[in-house]
């Protein structure tokens, strides 16, 4: 997609009360996601052919899955953006919360910096932090695990 189409598709997103835009064309797919004041996109590359059919091999077994791939127990709380994960407000400070904090529903939990922009993150549901998958500093996805709450 040309970038110049790209930039006036995130300008026309951040100038509306549109919240949300995805437009797939033959080179790719874009989302583009407004959350707060934030315009975050996500870009996927058109996906590339399969090569022609190899003749077919043996069958292989499936093995089970190992245990420690199996989703943890209880609620996940998902990254809503792509960004990078912080624990706590500023590097110094102490964390907003750690295996086996309390936390109510709204509570801030974490940060996710994006474009330049804290984004403080809630709880959306009451309970136990039971574990945090995230690293301090690490980039995150849509999507990603961070937390799990029971």
């Amino acid at each position: 997609m040309d970038l110049r189409k790209l930039k006036t598709l995130i300008d026309l997103v951040s100038e509306s009360n549109v919240s949300e835009l995805e437009i797939t064309e033959a080179e790719g797919k874009v989302r583009i996601v407004k959350s707060g004041g934030a315009v975050v996109q996500q870009y996927m590359p058109a996906p590339v052919p399969a090569p022609a059919a190899a003749p077919a091999a043996a069958p292989v077994a499936e093995l089970p899955a190992p245990a420690a791939a199996a989703a943890p127990a209880g609620h996940i709380v998902k990254s809503p953006m792509v960004g990078t994960f912080y624990r706590s407000s500023s590097p110094g400070a102490k964390a907003f919360v750690e295996v086996g904090s309390q936390v109510k529903e709204g509570e801030t939990i974490c940060i996710i910096e994006a474009m330049k922009i804290l984004n403080e993150i809630e709880a959306d549901k009451s309970g136990t932090v039971t574990r945090i998958l995230g690293e301090n500093g690490q980039a995150v996805e849509y999507g990603q695990p961070l937390f799990v709450i029971e």
